[in-house]
C-alpha cells in the first residue's frame, strides 16, 4: 500500500470557522499563528477563507509549533499532538467582553480548560456557547468537567468521546443540548425534550479528517437560525458529506449552500 505525506492547516476551530463562512456567517478566529517558517503559509490560506482573523497572534519567533500528525490506515485513524504554549490568545476574555459576537464555539475542551474563564465573558454579555471535544485521554480523566462545563448550551462529542465522559457523569449533565457523532452512523442529540438520531449522508469517503469539524459547523449554522434539532442534524451530516468527499482541511472551500433539509 502507497504511503502519502502530505502538510495541511487544521485546528478543530479553524475548519469549524472555515465551514461557517463557506456557509454565509461572519466569523471571527482566535488563534494563536506559529512562527515562520509556518506563519507565511497558514496565513496564506486562512486568509482567503473568508474568516476574520484580526483576534488572531503571533507566536514570538523561535517558539516551537504546535503539529498533529494524523495517522490514516484504512477506515482507522489516530493523531498525535505536539502541545506547544497556550492554545488562546491571552485576553479573549476581555475581547469578548467588548460585545459584537452572539456566539462562541470553542474548539476542543482542552482550551476550556486551559481559559475557563472565557465561558463566564461570553455568558455576561448574552452569547450562547458550543464546546468540541477532540480526544485528550488527560481531560477526559479530569473530575470536573461537569462544572467546567456550566454555562455551555452545546456539547459535541464523537461517540468515543462520549462513552469516556459518561464515566464521569451522564451526558445531559454535560450540556443543555449533546450531540453526538457516530460517524457513519449518522449522529444524535440528548436533550430535554428526549433523544433524537438522524443519519449520516452516504458519500464516497475520500477523507475523514475534518469531518465532525464540518458537522459541527453544519448543525450551528441552522440552530443558529433557531432549527430545530431535527434540521440541525441534517445540515451538519450535509457538511461533513462535504468534507469527508475531499481530503482534510478546509482549503480552497469558496461557497457551499446551506443546508435546509427537512426531517423525513
Amino acid at each position: 500500500m502507497p504511503t502519502r505525506l502530505c502538510w495541511r492547516r487544521g485546528g478543530g476551530a479553524y475548519i469549524t470557522a472555515a465551514y461557517l463562512a463557506a456557509l454565509g456567517r461572519h466569523v471571527s478566529l482566535a488563534a494563536i499563528i506559529p512562527a515562520e517558517p509556518f506563519a507565511g503559509p497558514i496565513m496564506a490560506e486562512l486568509s482567503a477563507s473568508g474568516i476574520d482573523l484580526a483576534p488572531c497572534v503571533y507566536a514570538a519567533a523561535g517558539e516551537d509549533p504546535q503539529i498533529t500528525v494524523a495517522l490514516v490506515t484504512g477506515d482507522d485513524r489516530a493523531f498525535v499532538t505536539r502541545r506547544s504554549g497556550p492554545a488562546l490568545p491571552g485576553g479573549l476574555a476581555a475581547l469578548i467582553a467588548e460585545g459584537g459576537y452572539d456566539h462562541l464555539h470553542i474548539g476542543e475542551l482542552a482550551s476550556l480548560v486551559e481559559s475557563p474563564e472565557i465561558v463566564a465573558a461570553a455568558k455576561a454579555i448574552g452569547m450562547s456557547i458550543s464546546v468540541d471535544c477532540a480526544w485528550d485521554a488527560k481531560v477526559l480523566a479530569r473530575n470536573d468537567l461537569v462544572a467546567l462545563m456550566a454555562g455551555v448550551d452545546i456539547f459535541m462529542p464523537n461517540q468515543m468521546e462520549a462513552e469516556a465522559l459518561m464515566r464521569q457523569a451522564p451526558l445531559a449533565d454535560y450540556a443543555a443540548i449533546v450531540v453526538v457523532k457516530n460517524g457513519k452512523a449518522g449522529a444524535e442529540v440528548f436533550a430535554k425534550g428526549g433523544q433524537l438520531a438522524r443519519p449520516a449522508v452516504p458519500v464516497a469517503v475520500v477523507d475523514t479528517i475534518g469531518a465532525g469539524d464540518a458537522f459541527n459547523a453544519g448543525f450551528l449554522d441552522r440552530w443558529l437560525d433557531d432549527g430545530p434539532l431535527t434540521e440541525c442534524l441534517d445540515a451538519g451530516a450535509q457538511t461533513a458529506s462535504v468534507a469527508l468527499a475531499r481530503q482534510g482541511g478546509a482549503r480552497g472551500l469558496g461557497r457551499i449552500a446551506h443546508f435546509r433539509a427537512t426531517a423525513e
